[in-house]
């Protein structure tokens, strides 16, 4: 790990980390239907409660908390409204005892470096290669986590 102790901050994705979004039955479908469906009923791929305990013990001990996550590829504006809207439903209802202290829903491929620091979990390989601090994939979230004081 290299300089993340230094900015006391972790961003997570969503749609593949925090979610299994691409194992929705017609997710892409939806998405061209501009129907915001897949972001409400996909199922957590962590523990949401373990992940919450870790979250509220690492805010405890000075760090920020955030989400930067995308928007669909469709660059619809009302879309992209209902998107965020499913997002933070989808985050309530998973996790309703931690508050993230930004949540950031971006357009499709808005480069993520510029809206965190620190540790970055995302299932996107280019997100963690231009990341400007350590990124890890969602294969070990609450490992990572248990390890950080």
């Amino acid at each position: 790990m290299k300089n993340e102790l230094m900015t006391k901050e972790i961003c997570f994705d969503m749609d593949g980390t925090l979610n299994n979004f691409f194992e929705v039955d017609g997710w892409l479908d939806d998405l061209v239907a501009h129907n915001p469906r897949p972001y409400k009923v996909a199922s957590p791929s962590v523990n949401m409660n373990a992940l919450a305990r870790h979250l509220n013990r690492l805010k405890k001990n000075g760090y920020t908390i955030k989400i930067i996550s995308w928007s669909s590829k469709a660059r619809d504006a009302e879309f992209d409204k209902a998107v965020r809207e499913a997002k933070i439903w989808w985050l309530n209802k998973h996790m309703p005892s931690f508050k993230f202290d930004e949540i950031n829903v971006l357009p499709y491929g808005t480069p993520k470096e510029e809206y965190g620091r620190g540790i970055l979990f995302d299932d996107e390989p280019q997100n963690r290669e231009n990341w400007r601090g350590v990124a890890y994939d969602e294969t070990n979230i609450l490992g990572i986590l248990r390890s950080l004081r």
